[in-house]
């Protein structure tokens, strides 16, 4: 990780999620609720169409801190608010997902690191904050 001072950005990461990813997610998650591979269900309950699990999409801010701090292990805590879903279209191409952070605070061999976790314009995720260990 190096040496770190406030306000270092985070390499930007970038994953895309298609409807495979969220079948494989719904399997491991045993979270099977068909707003997460249906366009009809969604869409009776308001929803613009099929979206990702909350939690999936929180587990793609959690891989960004973990490549960043290069050990899973560092990362001591991690927070955030669902503020908006990650619509997932039906097609091969699905949608990316853009992680991006900034080193907001270093306190007692750890960083607090905020991320912001974009789908297209829009934030998905709100108050997305860990705090990660610079200890080796």
């Amino acid at each position: 990780m190096g040496s770190l001072a406030r306000g270092d950005q985070l390499p930007t990461q970038t994953y895309r999620v298609t409807r495979a990813d969220l079948i494989a997610y719904a399997g491991a998650s045993d979270d099977h609720n068909p707003i997460h591979w249906s366009d009809r269900v969604a869409a009776s309950v308001g929803l613009p169409g099929v979206i990702a699990h909350g939690m999936f999409t929180m587990a793609l801010g959690g891989r960004a801190l973990s490549t960043w701090a290069g050990d899973a292990g560092r990362v001591r805590d991690y927070g955030v608010r669902f503020t908006r879903p990650v619509v997932v279209p039906d097609d091969d191409e699905g949608v990316e997902v853009v992680v991006e952070g900034v080193v907001d605070e270093i306190v007692d061999g750890a960083v607090r690191v905020d991320l912001t976790v974009r789908c297209g314009a829009v934030t998905v995720l709100g108050r997305a904050r860990a705090s990660v260990s610079t200890d080796a």
